[in-house]
């Protein structure tokens, strides 16, 4: 151990035996749930720091099931099934820059702001 830690140990018994604790806010309550609590317990720091700078875990799973509709799409056989798989992608897509919009303020691509007005006025109409 070093210096630093030992003063600082001590110091916090001193604050508790003079009940310095004993008026904080919440003192004697339970604290509040996880919300990664369903995480195991290693990968829980690795999920707070990315959701602390700003990383979405719902993004890299939208990002996936795009790739993935992607893929399928191309290997479609019939153009019912295509068209159909190619509306959910632009619905999932459509969502998709609508997160990254809130979070960041901006349109995750240039052409996709154009698209994304049209779809909104044919979906919300004035």
């Amino acid at each position: 151990m070093d210096f630093s830690f030992l003063v600082s140990e001590d110091k916090i018994k001193k604050a508790y035996q003079n009940g310095e604790f004993s008026n904080l806010p919440g003192f004697g309550k339970p604290l509040p749930k996880d919300s990664l609590a369903s995480v195991p317990e290693e990968l829980r720091m690795a999920y707070r720091v990315l959701r602390n700078a700003g990383y979405s875990l719902g993004e890299d799973k939208i990002r996936q099931e795009l790739l993935s509709m992607e893929d399928l799409i191309r290997s479609c056989e019939t153009s019912e099934e295509k068209v159909d798989l190619q509306r959910k992608y632009n619905e999932k897509l459509w969502r998709f820059n609508k997160m990254i919009k809130e979070r960041t303020g901006t349109n995750h691509s240039k052409y996709f702001s154009n698209y994304q007005k049209k779809v909104e006025e044919r979906l919300f109409p004035k």
